[in-house]
């Protein structure tokens, strides 16, 4: 899943960027009946509770009312559910406003985040080779307006997650695993006939083009809810006021800016396992300064008090909050990681990509961005972070992770034919973002130290993205880019990352290898209890073959609140507050 703002330059501000959704691991139960078989698949670790009822048990102490008032630096992008694919996004509507087929709660006693029920009343029944799952609906569910939800609009939901066209930032996991997903294109090209979902009163089975044992996991995205079909979910207008299912409904909405939550009048508690609904209202503004962000909630003065960010503390904050307000943060780990991606079409050569490595000013560009050492930024080597399960750990350049060596960059670089200052790396970074350009001031200089030409392409913030994505974009040949696994599993980071049909769109290295392709395609087919130990493997493999991507650190989340906001802990999937059990003290 994508991070909640783009890299800028190489690394990402704390406060602009924090973390990622990223699964947790951990083992432990609750898991029975057929997600026993579920458990042991490439999502091996999670905690699932198939078997969670309605309503959420109610909050010891906990009262109605207040509102919380949240800031932060990253602007949102599409609030439309098919395209939520930012941690910000997906976290918002999935906590508070949209359900979808099962959901993540928080478990304060392990602090761990489970799968539970949303709108199915279990995690689904697959058959046998995971072809098929069956998911049975509850009944009593009801939009905002007092409508019903129906089957039929979870399948109209379904149908818009293969639209690629008209939502081109969405997951593709139902254009990559379901029936026909490499012909369907959703509703509005390809009609709603769509035979791989069919319903039988109340439940849903969708099948599948090949095995897709995670599909629990795929059913927490807001992609995987209900839509209403025609005029009421008009593309153009439903990203400005998606109709709400869960707690909450927009009020108001200023795309990118602001968001005022109230509450849904028609949302019922005794439908809903993981959801609570304490606080009246959620006033949210995403275009803040950072610093006058942490200075509002530290003071802890008048509103501030009732206020959190889900943004990263800058540095210095965090020490001064850390020795006279710890109890107003919320410290978690998050596996995400941060890596420099060199255009695999352009650098070609394996030497020159390793060059880079040695060549990165690790330390230096973190602190620049803001980074806490240890705390947001981590060192690492493989691609998957953290709490991935079958996670290698390695490091294939032979040093200590995030170490600077510019001699042997520039001993890699004669040996691959070139005389310092010869090769030239070309990225971009946002001249309306001081952070950004500190970090391309210590980029500069540690690739010039290290024998390469360093050259910066001036951009904006509001461009950056495009342009960084632009495969045709040929002024840069080097990208820095954020990823975080969607659930705790390597399906969600080595095809999307590695895989050549991916090129473009979360594969930005434009790195494409045959024989990869048919090992993702291999590992995907391999009974369930290997798949990690799979996955984990490639990973090193790739990295010591091709080092298509410097590793520049795994994320930590650090956020702070007021002292009147209380169960706010860290989602481990989102990297966001557990908005689902935060209440106002009064």
């Amino acid at each position: 899943m994508r991070l909640k703002k783009p890299f800028i330059a190489a690394t990402a501000a704390a406060a602009l960027v924090s973390l990622a959704a990223c699964g947790s691991s951990g083992g432990g139960g609750g898991a029975t009946g057929s997600s026993d078989t579920f458990k042991a698949g490439g999502g091996a670790g999670s905690i699932l509770d198939p078997t969670r009822q309605a309503p959420a048990p109610p909050i010891p102490g906990a009262k109605k009312g207040g509102t919380v008032t949240v800031l932060s630096a990253s602007g949102l992008t599409t609030m439309d559910p098919t395209e939520a694919y930012y941690v910000n996004t997906g976290s918002i509507l999935s906590g508070l406003v949209t359900r979808s087929l099962t959901q993540w709660s928080y478990d304060k006693k392990s602090g761990e985040m489970i799968l539970i029920p949303d709108l199915a009343t279990d995690l689904g029944t697959p058959n046998k080779d995971f072809t098929q799952w069956t998911f049975t609906m509850r009944k009593g569910v009801k939009y905002e307006n007092g409508q019903a939800v129906t089957p039929q609009d979870i399948k109209y939901g379904i149908e818009r997650s293969f639209d690629r066209s008209t939502f081109p930032g969405g997951a593709t996991y139902s254009n990559d695993f379901f029936l026909h997903g490499d012909t369907y294109k959703g509703p509005y090209k390809s009609g709603t006939n769509y035979d791989g979902v069919v319903i039988h009163g109340q439940n849903i089975t969708i099948k599948m083009a090949r095995p897709f044992p995670d599909m629990p996991y795929w059913g927490a995205f807001a992609a995987m809810g209900p839509i209403p079909p025609g005029k009421a979910s008009d593309p153009s207008k439903y990203s400005q006021h998606p109709l709400a299912t869960g707690p909450y409904k927009f009020a108001s909405y200023s795309p990118g800016e602001s968001l005022t939550l109230v509450r849904n009048q028609y949302w019922d508690p005794n439908t809903d396992p993981g959801r609570t609904a304490y606080p009246d209202k959620y006033d949210m503004h995403f275009t803040e300064n950072s610093k006058q962000i942490d200075q509002t909630i530290l003071s802890n003065n008048g509103s501030g008090s009732s206020t959190l960010t889900f943004d990263n503390l800058l540095a210095a904050d965090y020490q001064t909050a850390k020795a006279t307000a710890n109890d107003q943060l919320t410290i978690g780990t998050t596996p995400c990681t941060a890596m420099y991606q060199p255009d695999y079409r352009v650098i070609k050569n394996i030497t020159v990509r390793r060059a880079i490595g040695y060549a990165y000013p690790y330390q230096d560009a973190w602190t620049a961005a803001g980074e806490i050492i240890g705390v947001t930024r981590s060192p690492g080597g493989s691609m998957e972070p953290p709490g991935i399960p079958g996670r290698v750990n390695y490091n294939v350049l032979g040093n200590k992770p995030g170490t600077f060596d510019p001699q042997k960059s520039i001993q890699l670089l004669k040996k691959a034919g070139y005389k310092p200052g010869e090769f030239e790396l070309k990225f971009l970074y946002s001249t309306d973002d001081p952070i950004s350009v500190d970090v391309k001031d210590q980029l500069v200089k540690g690739f010039t130290k290290a024998g390469f030409k360093a050259t910066p392409v001036a951009t904006t913030t509001n461009q950056y993205y495009t342009l960084r994505a632009d495969p045709n974009y040929h002024k840069i040949n080097i990208r820095s880019y954020g990823w975080c696994s969607d659930w705790p599993s390597g399906l969600t980071w080595l095809p999307p990352m590695l895989g050549s049909d991916h090129r473009g769109q979360t594969n930005l290295m434009f790195f494409s290898e045959p024989s990869v392709d048919k090992k993702i395609s291999q590992i995907e087919t391999l009974p369930l209890p290997k798949q990690p130990a799979a996955w984990g493997a490639l990973d090193k493999l790739v990295e010591a073959k091709y080092y298509p991507f410097v590793n520049v650190g795994y994320y930590g989340d650090v956020m702070a609140h007021g002292s009147s906001i209380m169960g706010m802990s860290n989602d481990a999937i989102f990297a966001m507050p557990t908005w689902k059990d935060m209440w106002v003290k009064q």
